[in-house]
């Protein structure tokens, strides 16, 4: 992980960044049975507002978190890595990155959902200290909502 670094995206990553998202959610489009969401995203959009943040890898993106500012909380909209840097820590250097923004930001909380068909993601989450707090089907997805009380207790 020492050649890994986090910073803010910039307005030329927007390919890149769909890109690495493509490929991460792409093992899941045939549990899902259509593309998650993410897939679909124009990441010019949350780059142009500073909500997106790539972790690069000798100069190559290799994970992307997007971060948005919410009522009370931060919510982690997006998290992916890039499927030859997963089990890296690659994921976890972003958390880090998204919890210490929340945290900076004043929020206490930070929340976030996933797909009830990415199982590795629920244990992924809670593992971190995220708590389940409730289930929906949103526009015929299954969605898992967590949150993370930030107070501090930043990783």
């Amino acid at each position: 992980m020492d050649q890994v670094r986090v910073r803010e995206a910039e307005a030329g990553d927007a390919e890149a960044v769909l890109g690495v998202v493509r490929g991460a959610f792409a093992k899941y489009v045939p549990r899902i049975g259509r593309e998650p969401w993410p897939m679909g995203v124009d990441y010019g959009v949350p780059i142009g507002l500073g909500f997106c943040r790539v972790a690069e890898d000798g100069g190559r993106i290799v994970g992307v978190v997007v971060l948005e500012p919410a009522d009370g909380y931060l919510h982690l909209d997006v998290i992916a890595v890039a499927a030859g840097a997963q089990g890296r820590g690659v994921g976890g250097l972003l958390m880090e990155r998204a919890e210490r923004e929340a945290v900076a930001g004043g929020y206490g909380e930070i929340r976030l959902f996933t797909n009830e068909a990415m199982t590795e993601n629920l244990g992924y989450y809670e593992r971190r200290g995220y708590r389940e707090t409730h289930r929906t089907l949103d526009d015929g997805f299954r969605r898992v909502f967590f949150t993370k009380s930030l107070a501090g207790d930043v990783t």
